[in-house]
């Protein structure tokens, strides 16, 4: 199979079919093989009848049904599971990524070679104040961490090796930093591509501005993740030993004071420095213990399912 393309959506029922339509008729001319997965996360309105509909009238259609809203990192990856085309594509089903930008993400990766290209709305249509503005700030600090040269993490349109998707592992609210998982996992060609962003043409955003401190949140555990998630003890033993060495320190200068100059002044424990010596050395114990149940939970865990489906069309 050419080309798997994978749709992830919340309350979308008026957008489903004209964004089929849009599909088939691209993939239809380029002649490609190709498969349309949409994950419904949980959605209330009439959206999975739809999709069954549209699975009867196209044999290519494929459906994944959330019993509830687990969020679109888990929808993501419920499709990376079961996609079988040499190259994934994802993109929204609200209409404002362009299915005419396929052709070319396709012959990026199977042509030119790269692991995964990015989508980079250059030209936005949704309002500065609650979009643009953060984003844009957002997209420097994700840069800045990473170490990816990428406008726009949270472009929805992003293309993708077959071995990528099989790969990472997105969960939480991940999905804005894909690339930066597939470069932990060792692929390296990622590039990105300027493409189309359309109006809103159905229906509100499902995304309020949560997202952007979520997303910083998600930037400094993805950062942590990269640099220490094999090796938890080598940042908190660090900090640990820093910590006790200073309480060490305050304690033995407090020992040498009391012992040598100031053997009948006032109690040890009436001093600041006695708690400052105190807090640090329990500061660094906790932090070495954090650093030892790190190591511990790294070398048990186990993978658990962190959703549930409800139904499954023609996988």
């Amino acid at each position: 199979m050419d080309i798997s393309v994978v749709i992830p959506l919340l309350n979308e029922e008026e957008s489903l079919n004209e964004l089929h339509d849009w599909i088939a008729k691209v993939m239809q001319s380029n002649r490609y093989s190709y498969e349309i997965l949409f994950i419904d996360d949980g959605s209330t309105d009439t959206s999975w009848k739809v999709i069954e509909e549209l699975s009867k009238s196209n044999t290519n259609v494929k459906g994944i049904r959330f019993q509830k809203n687990y969020g679109k990192s888990q929808a993501l990856n419920a499709g990376f599971k079961e996609v079988q085309g040499d190259v994934v594509i994802t993109m929204d089903a609200d209409l404002q990524d362009s299915p005419n930008e396929i052709p070319e993400l396709y012959n990026l990766i199977r042509k030119d070679g790269f692991d995964l290209i990015s989508g980079w709305k250059k030209k936005r249509y949704d309002s500065k104040i609650r979009k643009n503005i953060p984003s844009k700030l957002f997209n420097a600090a994700a840069r800045k961490t990473s170490g990816l040269k990428l406008h726009d993490f949270n472009c929805g349109l992003k293309a993708y090796k077959n071995e990528v998707v099989k790969s990472v592992d997105v969960n939480g609210e991940m999905h804005r930093y894909i690339p930066v998982l597939a470069k932990n996992a060792g692929f390296n060609k990622i590039d990105e591509k300027v493409v189309a962003h359309q109006a809103r043409k159905y229906g509100e955003t499902k995304f309020g501005m949560d997202r952007f401190v979520n997303g910083f949140l998600d930037l400094i555990t993805i950062w942590f993740l990269s640099k220490f998630g094999k090796n938890p003890m080598h940042l908190f033993g660090l900090l640990g030993t820093i910590m006790f060495i200073i309480g060490c320190t305050f304690a033995f200068y407090l020992g040498i004071d009391k012992l040598f100059f100031h053997q009948t002044g006032r109690l040890i424990t009436q001093r600041p420095e006695f708690y400052i010596a105190l807090v640090t050395m329990i500061i660094g114990t906790q932090l070495f213990l954090a650093g030892f149940l790190g190591e511990i939970i790294l070398r048990s865990k186990s993978d658990t399912k962190r959703y549930s489906v409800s139904n499954k069309i023609n996988l």
